[in-house]
């Protein structure tokens, strides 16, 4: 008897993301990375000669790519804007309904990545192309050091600080998973420099990217462990003149829905020439 899949483990909390996305707007966005996401996804696109006609936009906030998007493909994008089915991590797509879709930002919070790839594969159709970015490999991993260090000497433990990001290896093998074809996943690494880390604290805040984790702690930070935290991150993460560095890493993911036109992998065996003769001619001169 087949045995039914275990639901992926619930690390985000989605509803708490929402408000603090709304939060962010209150306060005044800091968009620096969004728009030079948006700037690429853009330059990207427009490097694929080919029109799309069905697009969707898969969880991208607000809808400055929509905006964006909308002269070169000069028709509506699907955005699927029911909070029931975002919390569910569910899209409402029809099987091969889909020449593109595009994300941005929003990826890297979602629970079960697996699930959410394989279903937009589903929707796009053959040959159809998913082009998307989201936050992943070594990004704020100063705070995420500092932070140990300083709940280790102030408090004698350690809790979950900052989210668990995929590397690129880990999408890479996610987007072969999920049935999609000719995957390429590359970094953009992006690299911004503070006063002190009470400054970046505040401008996640107002990107709505602070701790969404289930296993967050709930109760506030003491003070001595925030300033043992800006402390250390100071001793260990500054440049010269005293202003800390802060890194964000952008994983870009494409990759296409199968089609009979695209290029296939050689059989095993299929080669014309072996092993043995390859080496011995590499190796004549």
């Amino acid at each position: 008897m087949a045995q039914t899949p275990s639901p992926a483990p619930r690390l985000f909390d989605r509803a708490l993301l929402l408000r603090r996305q709304h939060r962010a707007l209150g306060l005044g966005p800091v968009t620096f990375l969004f728009e030079r996401v948006l700037d690429d996804l853009e330059e990207r696109l427009s490097a694929v000669m080919r029109d799309f006609g069905d697009v969707a936009d898969i969880w991208t906030p607000t809808e400055a790519l929509q905006l964006r998007l909308y002269s070169r493909l000069r028709r509506p994008i699907l955005r699927d804007s029911s909070p029931s089915e975002w919390l569910k991590e569910a899209l409402p797509l029809a099987p091969q309904s889909l020449d593109l879709a595009v994300s941005a930002l929003a990826l890297q919070f979602v629970n079960d990545l697996p699930g959410v790839l394989t279903q937009i594969r589903r929707a796009l159709k053959p040959d159809g192309l998913l082009l998307a970015a989201m936050i992943g490999g070594d990004t704020l991993t100063e705070l995420r050091q500092s932070f140990a260090a300083a709940e280790a000497e102030c408090e004698g433990g350690v809790s979950p600080r900052v989210a668990p990001f995929a590397d690129l290896r880990d999408v890479g093998a996610l987007l072969q998973r999920a049935g999609l074809a000719l995957p390429v996943t590359d970094v953009d690494r992006v690299l911004v420099r503070y006063d002190n880390a009470f400054a970046l604290m505040q401008d996640l805040r107002r990107m709505g990217a602070t701790n969404i984790l289930f296993e967050r702690r709930r109760a506030p930070t003491r003070r001595a462990t925030l300033l043992k935290m800006a402390q250390i991150y100071a001793e260990r993460f500054a440049d010269a003149d005293g202003r800390i560095r802060a890194t964000f890493d952008i994983i870009w993911l494409s990759a296409w829905a199968p089609h009979e036109s695209q290029p296939k992998p050689l059989r095993p065996g299929s080669g014309k020439v072996n092993l043995e003769q390859a080496v011995k001619k590499g190796t004549k001169g």
